[in-house]
């Protein structure tokens, strides 16, 4: 791994380099830098700065990024595969469009952003700050939101494909004619149970909400 300083990443920038493979720009300030198009494979970025960098349209492979600033990013058409995102921080960041499959977002911070078309596919997300998110109509396959935060979400009509919401927090949550039958909804208290009108579940989580109440199911 070769780690990279702003100052040598600039320089390679200005002669055309787009490419970076086995890099290291760990603790690094890489702030308001023109990443557009870029491609990063198997490059580490942990606790690094990328606050209002140019990111659209670049291909993140197998990278670890644990806790580093995404704050303000324009990450427009950006893929992410297979890569450590956790603690990563995404503030009023624009994510339209942007895909992340295979990736680690646990405790991962998605405050404001803009995420019309965003694509999220078997990702832990346990713990991630979601609130406001919009699923409306799209087909979550295996997300992880255990313990996430999903106040005002919006996952009327979507279908969870695998997954799970235990012990989400889901005030203000809308989930009608959502399909719920593929995900754990384990931990749900009853005050939340009203979320679901409209949802389809399962017998058997049906089951468990009725264990809530104290009532044996046979």
């Amino acid at each position: 791994m070769v780690q990279v300083q702003r100052a040598e990443l600039e320089e390679q920038l200005a002669q055309g380099a787009r490419r970076f493979e086995g890099c290291s720009f760990d603790d690094e300030d890489l702030s308001r830098l023109d990443l557009q198009g870029c491609v990063f494979e198997r490059c580490t970025f942990a606790e690094t700065s990328l606050f209002a960098s140019k990111l659209a349209r670049s291909q993140w492979l197998r990278c670890r990024a644990g806790g580093a600033d995404f704050e303000s990013v324009d990450a427009v058409d950006a893929r992410f595969d297979g890569c450590d995102l956790n603690n990563s921080k995404w503030r009023r960041s624009k994510l339209a469009s942007a895909a992340f499959h295979g990736c680690k977002l646990t405790g991962a911070s998605f405050e404001e952003v803009a995420h019309l078309g965003i694509h999220f596919e078997e990702c832990l997300l346990i713990g991630a700050d979601m609130r406001g998110f919009s699923f409306r109509k799209t087909t979550l396959k295996e997300l992880d939101f255990s313990e996430a935060y999903l106040s005002g979400c919006d996952f009327r009509e979507a279908v969870f494909e695998g997954g799970s919401l235990r012990h989400a927090v889901l005030k203000l949550a809308k989930f009608q004619g959502a399909d719920l039958r593929g995900a754990s909804i384990e931990g749900v208290k009853l005050t939340e149970a009203g979320l679901f009108k409209g949802a389809i579940i399962s017998h058997s989580q049906a089951a468990s909400f009725l264990r809530e109440l104290d009532l044996i199911v046979t």
